[in-house]
């Protein structure tokens, strides 16, 4: 019996898509678990994402709603937006009425990753005003908590992430995720595809 565990990302920079990148390597470890990265659709026009200096998209398939009703377990991933998901990411939530009508997500776990400009910029807001999407729907979400254990607690370096679930900081978008925001990254990974298994095996 595998789980399969989707990791849903919106990334305008490509900090985001770095993230899920390692998420799914640590989903990947776990043995039973089938990871698959998405991404959601872009809303901007091409000439908008021209001058703000956005490189091209991956080529990473692009989600539908319906999509969503296969998989087992979520990680959803997206830059912050004055301490909010973003609107491209939200177009795309507010397009799954159709699942929420029938409750089709309900019960299937879901966790979240995140970046921000700078440490006070939403490390923590943006995964609180994203749960209550995971609530309506009636996902159970997973935060990692403490369970990264020494690297929650590291004062010698900047470092993006919470227990809310990993994180890294893009500042004017030349600073990539450092080695212990990827290590944070691949172990929520691990540690949510666990949490996946576990549920689809009891249910």
């Amino acid at each position: 019996m595998v789980a399969k565990v989707y990791i849903v990302y919106y990334s305008l920079y490509g900090h985001v898509e770095k993230l899920a990148q390692e998420i799914k390597k640590g989903a990947d470890s776990v043995e039973g678990v089938e990871a698959k990265i998405w991404q959601v659709r872009e809303t901007l026009p091409e000439d908008v994402l021209g001058k703000m200096h956005a490189p091209p998209k991956t080529d990473a398939p692009i989600i539908t709603p319906d999509e969503l009703a296969e998989a087992d377990g979520f990680l959803f991933g997206f830059p912050t937006r004055f301490g909010m998901m973003p609107a491209q990411f939200k177009a795309f939530l507010d397009s799954t009425g159709g699942l929420w009508r029938t409750q089709a997500l309900a019960g299937k776990p879901a966790g979240l990753f995140y970046s921000t400009s700078a440490q006070g910029s939403g490390q923590e807001t943006t995964a609180l005003t994203a749960i209550t999407q995971l609530a309506h729907h009636g996902m159970v979400f997973v935060p990692i908590g403490y369970t990264f254990g020494a690297g929650m607690f590291e004062m010698e370096q900047v470092k993006g992430g919470s227990p809310y679930g990993a994180g890294t900081l893009a500042g004017d978008g030349s600073r990539q995720p450092t080695e212990l925001e990827l290590a944070q990254a691949f172990h929520q990974g691990k540690y949510f595809a666990g949490f996946a298994k576990k549920l689809k095996g009891s249910a």
